[in-house]
This record gives C-alpha cells, sequence and structure tokens, in this order.
C-alpha cells in the first residue's frame, strides 16, 4: 500500500501546503487549513514519465460532425443549456435550500426516461446520497409530470436509484451498469467521499477530488452528468472555486421561496451562451415551465393606481414586461427609509438624489419604498426610467398612462442613457397592447419624462 503524504488544504480557497500555517499564503483566510492524507499516485515509465507520449491530433483530422444533444424534454431547461444535453458534459446546478434543484432533477429524469422508452436507448441513474430511494419515491408520487400516465407510469421503470456515498462505488457501479445509462444525476456532490484522502464529505480536499474524478469518468465514457452543488450563507457555492472550472456548465436556480417564480441562469456555460435564462412556476405537481413570463408576471396587476409603472426589462435576450411599485409616504423619524425590494437599494438611494436634484421633488423628509411584483430582482439599469416613475406617480398622487411601457437608464445628470436589446423591449410591449413607449432617445432627460404625469 501507497505510504500517504499528509497535506494542509484551505476550507476557503483549495490552496495546499507541505505546513500548517494560522493564515491561508494564497486568500489570506485565518484558521482555515486543515490536514488531509492523500495517497500519491503511482509513477509509471522512465523517471515518473510515460516511455511513450501520446500522438497529437491535427485539427485536419478531427471530423467536423456535429454532437447530437439529448433533448431533456424540459424546454426551459434545453434553452438555458444552449439546444440539449451534450454527451459527456457535466453540468453543475446550485441554488438555496429548498429551492427546487431535486425537484427540477427529478423531472428531468422523467422526462428523459420517457423519452428514452420511445427510442429504446438506456436508463436513467440517479445517485443519491441525501435521500433514500423511498424518500425520492414520494416526491415522484407528488410530482406525476407525465399527463394522462398514473404514478407508476411505464417510463419510471427506466429510472434507477444508488443510493451510495463513496465516489469510487459510485464509478464502479456507472462503467459496470449494462446498458450504459444515458444520463447520471448525482444529489449531491458535497455527499460524495473518497477513502483516499481524509477529511469529511463536503470539505474542499473531497469536493475537488470527486467532482474530478467524476468528470473523468464522464469524458470517458461519454455520459453526461448533473451535479447537486450547494451554496454558503453568502450565495456562493460551497466547496473550491476549481469545481466552477471543471464542470463545463454551471447553472443558478434562483428565486423568493415566498413567492412561486423561479429563474434559471447560466453563470458558464462552454456549450452555449451564458444570456439565456429559463423561467418556471413552483407548484404543488413541481416546477412547469412559463412560456410567456410577461403575461404571468402582468396577470394580477391593478390598472389606475398611482405609483405603479409597466417596465421592459431583459431577462437574458428574452423581453419581459414586470410591474414596478412606488410609494413614497412622509416619514415619522429623523432619517427617511429608502427600502428595495427586487431592486438594487444604493440604486434606489441614487434615484431618489437625482429627483430631489434634478426634478425639484422634495424627497428629503419623505420615506420612499419601491416593490417589483411577483418577486423578481431586476439586476440591470435599464429599470432605473421605470423605478423613478413610480416614485414621482406616486409623490404626485397621479397615474400613469394605461398604455404606457418604459426602460431606461438615468445618469447622475439626469439624462437617459441608452441600453441594450431597445427593439426587442419595445417589440414585446407592443405585442402585449402598450403602444405608449417611453425609451431612450424619444425622452432626453428625466424632467422630460416626468411631463407625461402632467
Amino acid at each position: 500500500m501507497a505510504r500517504q503524504v499528509s497535506r494542509f488544504v484551505c476550507q476557503n480557497c483549495g490552496g495546499e501546503f507541505p505546513k500548517w500555517s494560522g493564515q491561508c499564503a494564497s486568500c489570506g483566510q485565518w484558521n482555515s487549513l486543515v490536514e488531509t492524507l492523500v495517497v500519491p499516485k503511482k509513477k509509471t515509465g522512465f523517471g515518473g514519465r510515460r516511455a511513450f507520449g501520446r500522438e497529437p491530433v491535427r485539427l485536419s483530422q478531427i471530423k467536423g460532425k456535429g454532437v447530437m444533444r439529448l433533448g431533456s424534454g424540459i424546454g426551459e431547461l434545453d434553452r438555458v443549456l444552449g439546444g440539449g444535453i451534450v454527451p459527456g458534459s457535466v453540468v453543475l446546478l446550485a441554488g438555496e435550500p429548498g429551492i427546487g434543484k431535486s425537484t427540477l432533477l427529478t423531472q428531468l429524469a422523467l422526462r428523459i426516461t420517457s423519452e428514452v422508452k420511445k427510442s429504446s436507448t438506456s436508463e436513467v441513474l440517479y445517485v443519491c446520497g441525501e435521500e433514500s430511494p423511498e424518500q425520492i419515491k414520494l416526491r415522484i408520487d407528488r410530482l406525476n409530470t407525465t399527463p394522462g400516465q398514473s404514478k407508476a407510469s411505464p417510463g419510471v421503470t427506466q429510472l434507477s436509484f444508488l443510493p451510495e456515498t463513496d465516489v469510487d462505488e459510485v464509478i464502479v457501479t456507472i462503467e459496470g451498469q449494462k446498458p450504459a445509462p444515458g444520463l447520471v444525476i448525482v444529489d449531491s456532490v458535497q455527499s460524495l467521499s473518497t477513502t483516499d484522502l481524509t477529511g469529511m464529505a463536503g470539505s474542499v480536499g473531497q469536493v475537488r477530488e470527486c467532482s474530478y474524478r467524476l468528470l473523468n469518468m464522464a469524458k470517458k465514457t461519454n455520459i453526461p452528468v448533473f451535479l447537486v452543488g450547494h451554496v454558503t450563507k453568502e450565495g456562493a457555492i460551497a466547496g473550491p472555486k476549481v469545481l466552477e472550472h471543471l464542470v463545463d456548465s454551471v447553472l443558478y436556480l434562483e428565486g423568493d421561496k415566498k413567492h412561486v417564480f423561479r429563474i434559471l441562469r447560466a453563470q458558464k456555460n462552454r456549450f452555449g451562451s451564458v444570456d439565456e435564462v429559463g423561467v418556471f412556476l413552483m407548484e404543488e405537481a413541481g416546477l412547469k415551465e412559463v412560456e410567456n413570463p410577461s403575461d404571468v408576471f402582468l396577470e394580477e396587476r391593478q390598472a389606475g393606481v398611482p405609483g405603479s409603472c409597466l417596465v421592459a426589462t431583459m431577462e437574458g435576450t428574452r423581453p419581459v414586461l414586470v410591474e414596478v411599485q412606488g410609494l413614497v409616504n412622509p416619514t415619522q423619524l429623523a432619517v427617511p427609509r429608502r427600502v428595495a425590494t427586487g431592486v438594487d437599494q444604493r440604486r434606489l438611494t441614487l434615484l431618489t438624489a437625482v429627483l430631489s436634484k434634478r426634478c425639484g421633488l422634495p424627497l428629503g423628509n419623505m420615506d420612499v419604498y419601491v416593490n417589483v411584483a411577483g418577486g423578481l430582482n431586476l439586476r440591470e439599469p435599464a429599470v432605473d426610467l421605470g423605478v423613478c416613475l413610480a416614485i414621482a406617480s406616486s409623490f404626485k398622487n397621479k397615474v400613469l398612462p394605461k398604455k404606457a411601457a418604459v426602460f431606461g437608464e438615468v445618469g447622475l445628470l439626469g439624462e437617459i442613457r441608452q441600453v441594450s436589446f431597445a427593439a426587442k423591449r419595445a417589440h414585446e410591449a407592443k405585442k402585449l397592447g402598450y403602444s405608449l413607449i417611453i425609451e431612450p432617445g424619444k425622452v432626453k432627460t428625466i424632467r422630460d419624462a416626468l411631463k407625461i404625469l402632467g
């Protein structure tokens, strides 16, 4: 048996050091080095090198045949992945606890197995390190995602479960399964470990080594693998940063657990654009795809109320119309409140200062509240104009025109600046019946935009 070597691994950045130190020399974190025992790899060939190297492949020798993607059966997921699942790819799906990661992948497994049965290809293997197969069966019975079929639908028979946390046992099982699975789901990568390293499952060393071995297995067998990843309290993926570098795609499932909307974003995608997003509704029977998000976000909007403004925003490359609500009220405090839900708090403070300075609105003794209806988080500056008009509408107690939709960035000088995808935003608004588009070019300054209120 090979002699184990002691290394000290930083639990924050994954850096390795031969001896312990109070502070990590790579990231500067204090008291983050933990001793880990590793087994050195066997050396081969002469002087630890291969006797004969691998022959390089010339570009002219590589076949130009396109890769046939595997359809997931979930259109919003395929959109984010760039058109489907690439064989041999490794996808990391992260999100807050309870946001719907396991639900989405369970629905993926059910959809794949129903398609697999029609094409008679292979099965789906679900590696469950956090739940028992019986617990997942309860979720499947609740989801029942296939319309017109009973809960014991025939497609489910091609879905297999492997309750295992040893990554080496998982890989041996996958490589020995006949026929080979068409998709592997690992829930979660933080629950896996290997006996070649010390330390509990979820530690930096264990996550890095397990993900690396699964990646090698996926590339060798050409089997796509989905990994569920935990997040820290700061919102970052738990484990070393190298985990995000190793995988082919990093997807985030976002949303407020108190609302029904879920947004699937791609932070990294080697086989597609990172600008695409998927929109879902969390229902009792699982996640439901939303093909036209604008209709859903505006379904409960009350027209003719001061403080309501319709904003044309972009989620990836998809235009979405949402309602931005503003409320201005005399303050009872020495320092007025500035409360923002769905938009950046600092951006709200900036915009109220612009309204006070450039438009003469006396907001210094007013509490200002801004909310994005539906629980959506708007990150782009194109919502500035909508926020300003919602605040001004509430302050003046005047209603914006019924058919008005706005977008545009507001500068500190009060100017309205151009934003990307202006034509797409305007087209989406007009398609839904909003003919009055207030956008950069039509209005030069925020003072000009406020004239719409009279």
